[in-house]
């Protein structure tokens, strides 16, 4: 991979003539913001513009609100924050009202920024109503029989939004009557999963052109409708509308993206995933390659006023940037001393937020001074710590061994499932079901002397 430094001179000529042309009326406002906004210099100059430090545990969550000037975060201490993100300074700060970990907390559009929705590893759906004197109204809308990782609003509304949960399900939210309605429960529907009933779901979002489709297991929905996937051991991949997303997909083409398709496989859950496609018949996915995606639920994103770069976090605790159409890596920025989870774009300017394993928030601007080259050592860099140090309960180290178990058996036996990981796999199913979660104020999660005693 080189490392040599990008021209500079293209990209100022190309400013230079925007300008002329917007200031000969050829190039319109609204047009020359978006050029500018999405110019790669911008993505080579980002830099960290400062740190956001008040949690007590990991940051599992960061989201802009409709205008961009305050970010929401939830943390393993279970607290909800509110941050004039740029001067760093907390707005408010309140328990979340869950039991365990907080895995997700959105803002709900159209509310004077007073409405807080947020679920977590407890398995609750919760309401926090922010009333005068900055005093908080926390109500359980839901549950999960299992984990809840991920919600997604309707955009726009300040009333609808949807969860989904590890025990397969997808519930539907409405604030006006505060009721939550059962959609769906995700059921494997090849004869290899039957030895498991549901499928967890740790992902849910909302395509921004039509509030009637969502996606589970995707991640990131473009202003064009199409998907991001972030697979877990695996690449990330972009689908479009002719890959069988939405009601009425468009007629298959056999128009490539970009994409290495010889190198595209994996146990994937989409029914639209790369290993099942025919690349004769099907449109081949755009890949995105370099980052790691094995130890924890990765977030993944686009960015840029016109979906322009993709962006992602890593095992590695870096920062992934690729250019959406082509996938080559431009970025690479070091972010956190384990693992990045979330990335989170700012609704209207180039600003990132990314949280993770550390128990800060780190917000980028492009400020730097000289445009940033990719590094050298990008596949070099070990991960820290291991699957060990994150293990929160003995369900958690049940599922790190039958994932330990799984690819070993993949690749010895071409993929194919073996009937001890269908007995371990069941046995950890049996734990969940039986095991009530339960946490005290003195933490949220578990010492190692007390998992292996």
């Amino acid at each position: 991979m080189s490392n040599k430094r990008p021209r500079s001179g293209s990209s100022i000529d190309k400013a230079v003539v925007d300008v002329w042309q917007r200031e000969l009326g050829q190039l319109s406002s609204r047009s020359f913001a978006h050029r500018l906004g999405g110019s790669e210099d911008l993505v080579l100059r980002l830099d960290l513009h400062r740190k956001l430090e008040k949690h007590k545990g990991c940051v599992n969550t960061v989201s802009f609100n409709a205008d961009g000037d305050i970010l929401v975060s939830g943390s393993d201490d279970r607290r909800v924050i509110l941050w004039d993100w740029e001067t760093g300074r907390i707005k408010l700060s309140f328990h979340s009202g869950h039991d365990n970990n907080v895995f997700q907390a959105k803002i709900m559009p159209c509310t004077d920024d007073r409405t807080i929705v947020t679920c977590a590893a407890d398995g609750q759906v919760i309401l926090a109503q922010i009333l005068e004197r900055g005093e908080v109204a926390v109500t359980t809308l839901g549950k999960h029989q299992g984990r809840a990782h991920k919600l997604a609003i309707e955009p726009g509304s300040p009333h609808i939004f949807y969860t989904c949960g590890e025990d397969g399900l997808v519930q539907h939210f409405d604030l006006r009557t505060r009721t939550a309605t059962e959609l769906f429960t995700c059921q494997p529907v090849d004869d290899r999963r039957r030895f498991t009933s549901v499928i967890p779901l740790n992902a849910i979002t909302i395509d921004p052109r039509n509030p009637n489709l969502f996606a589970v297991a995707g991640l990131a929905f473009s202003e064009q409708s199409e998907l991001l996937v972030s697979y877990n051991d695996e690449d990330i991949y972009l689908f479009t509308r002719d890959m069988g997303l939405g009601p009425n997909p468009l007629p298959a083409s056999p128009v490539s993206m970009g994409s290495d398709a010889s190198e595209i496989g994996g146990d994937h859950q989409l029914a639209a995933s790369p290993s099942a496609m025919d690349t004769d018949e099907k449109v081949i996915p755009q890949v995105y390659k370099g980052h790691r995606n094995c130890e924890t639920v990765k977030g993944v994103n686009f960015f840029g006023p016109k979906c322009e770069y993709v962006v992602s976090g890593s095992d590695c605790g870096r920062i992934f940037i690729w250019k959406k159409r082509g996938g080559e890596l431009i970025r690479v920025m070091e972010a956190d001393n384990t693992i990045v989870n979330c990335i989170e774009c700012h609704p209207h300017t180039m600003v990132l937020a990314s949280s993770g394993i550390d128990h800060d928030i780190k917000i980028w601007t492009p400020k730097a001074l000289d445009r940033a080259v990719l590094p050298t050592n990008i596949e070099q860099k070990p991960r820290p710590g291991g699957w060990m140090y994150r293990i929160s309960s003995p369900q958690d180290l049940l599922l790190q061994l039958f994932s330990l178990q799984r690819r070993r058996t993949n690749s010895e036996h071409g993929g194919e499932s073996s009937a001890p990981g269908r007995e371990l796999l069941e046995l950890i199913l049996r734990f969940n079901d039986n095991s009530d979660a339960s946490s005290d104020d003195g933490g949220d999660t578990a010492s190692q002397d007390d998992l292996f005693s």
